[in-house]
């Protein structure tokens, strides 16, 4: 199988702290993978690592063969990412988001907007295109970000705790979209505190903690031993705090 990425020895601190320790691993082209961890776990340094956003100290992260340190430019050019937070200007109608967006990735504005068009009608935001971040449902935001995240049409698409505050209903909307996304041939990693959403959106998962990779591999090896991935994943976490 072909590497969408690649994570080789890597390392990320904040002055003396370790966040990320000696990390190796990766995630193929076209899986949908899950990254697992408590809070303060190291998810969040290793993804902002991987999109560039973050600075790390040893080793190497290499997208589609691409290295974030040494060619930034060409591996994020094939990263989108959704992040947790809202951060985009709420005052702000979704299409300027995503006009603005668009000319941060240097897509030129004919391109641009038939892009906005696809991306809008794809995540059912048409109608609200004009409407003002802030003025959105949650479930809204939540697709408006996933918009931002698309209009680069991204290989591998980065989903950072994307149905967080959702209720069921729509986070089974959302579930269906990730896997629409996945089926139209985008990579994707997948954070989440929904044990659930994990063990229907993934075949692979990891499992980090204090920084460091507890385990890789297929949800059926978790599986062998307990009777859901919720108590696998709470089993790792005490056995690696004992």
């Amino acid at each position: 199988m072909n590497h969408a990425i690649e994570i080789k020895n890597f390392s990320k601190f904040y002055g003396d702290q370790s966040a990320v320790s000696n990390l190796s691993f990766n995630i193929e082209d076209g899986e949908v993978f899950g990254l697992l961890g408590p809070n303060g776990a190291g998810k969040s340094s290793t993804i902002n690592s991987i999109c560039g956003i973050s600075n790390f100290q040893e080793g190497e992260i290499l997208v589609y063969g691409n290295s974030i340190k040494k060619d930034p430019i060409k591996a994020k050019k094939l990263i989108g990412i959704s992040p947790q937070d809202y951060n985009v200007d709420i005052f702000l109608p979704i299409y300027t988001i995503l006009m603005y967006c668009g000319g941060y990735y240097g897509i030129p504005k004919k391109e641009r907007k038939r892009r906005i068009a696809e991306v809008l009608k794809l995540l059912n935001l048409s109608q609200h295109a004009h409407k003002k971040f802030q003025q959105l449902s949650g479930g809204m935001k939540r697709r408006a970000m996933l918009a931002r995240a698309l209009i680069c049409n991204p290989k591998l698409l980065i989903l950072d705790e994307p149905t967080a505050g959702l209720d069921v209903e729509l986070r089974y909307e959302l579930w269906d979209l990730i896997k629409k996304l996945n089926s139209q041939g985008k990579t994707i990693i997948l954070t989440s505190h929904y044990i659930e959403e994990v063990e229907q959106l993934c075949e692979r998962i990891a499992i980090i903690n204090h920084g460091r990779l507890l385990f890789i591999g297929h949800k059926s090896e978790l599986l062998k031993n307990h009777t859901s991935l919720e108590e696998a994943f709470i089993q790792a976490i005490k056995n690696d705090e004992h």
